[in-house]
């Protein structure tokens, strides 16, 4: 069982870029969905799928995205955990990494990248950083 499916998605993703995947398939739920569906948007995966099928095939299927063989997911950080949560005000969120990584946040908008946070002038907790 999965205690914290924010940090289980990043990492199979950073562990399948770092392998040469070309898709991941993680556990599926609508919160996962949702930052999935932020990291595709952002530009570090190509696809967001369903997969229903047996129960060890369910899920969601991620397509990774590389430029010249290179894995667009370097590393991974996550920020907020469960046992310590990290709420930053829309004038807090900074830029990451010089505009080279991305934070990823949970605001009442949805999940957002921090540019976007920024611009529609929301906060949230900070999930977690891409780059």
């Amino acid at each position: 069982m999965v205690t914290d499916p924010i940090s289980d998605l990043i990492i199979r993703l950073k562990n399948a870029s770092n392998a040469g995947k070309a898709s991941v398939l993680v556990t599926g739920s609508k919160f996962t969905e949702n930052v999935a569906h932020a990291l595709k948007k952002s530009g570090y995966i190509s696809k967001v799928e369903k997969r229903k099928g047996a129960p060890l095939s369910e899920g969601l299927e991620l397509g990774l995205v590389y430029f010249d063989k290179e894995p667009r997911i370097h590393d991974v950080e996550r920020i907020s955990k469960p046992s310590r949560r990290i709420y930053l005000k829309a004038a807090d969120i900074r830029t990451f990494r010089s505009g080279f990584g991305n934070s990823f946040l949970s605001t009442p908008r949805g999940v957002l990248v921090d540019a976007e946070a920024r611009k529609l002038k929301v906060g949230g907790e900070l999930l977690f950083r891409v780059w």
